[in-house]
């Protein structure tokens, strides 16, 4: 335990940070849609967080499935979409 307290938002801003530097493989989606996306230089969550739906269906072999996983998987991390609620 430290001995300089840490307040809540320092923390919450840590946990942020961890999950913005996730790799795309962390976070638990199918090797495929990994490699597509490592191709196009998306490594990170935080990479990903800055791509459009539509930078991400110009990927070849990248679909409505496959972005509906990258979605899901964001979801599962914390992130969800300005138009959906959190379930």
């Amino acid at each position: 335990m430290s001995r300089i307290p840490l307040n809540q938002a320092e923390l919450a801003n840590q946990g942020l940070n961890d999950r913005l530097q996730m790799s795309t493989a962390e976070i638990g989606l199918e090797v495929r849609t990994t490699n597509c996306l490592e191709e196009r230089g998306i490594f990170t969550v935080n990479d990903l967080l800055h791509c459009t739906r539509d930078e991400l269906l110009s990927i070849s072999n990248f679909g409505e499935k496959t972005l509906e996983q990258v979605y899901r998987a964001l979801e599962r991390i914390g992130f969800h979409r300005s138009n959906c609620r959190p379930r």
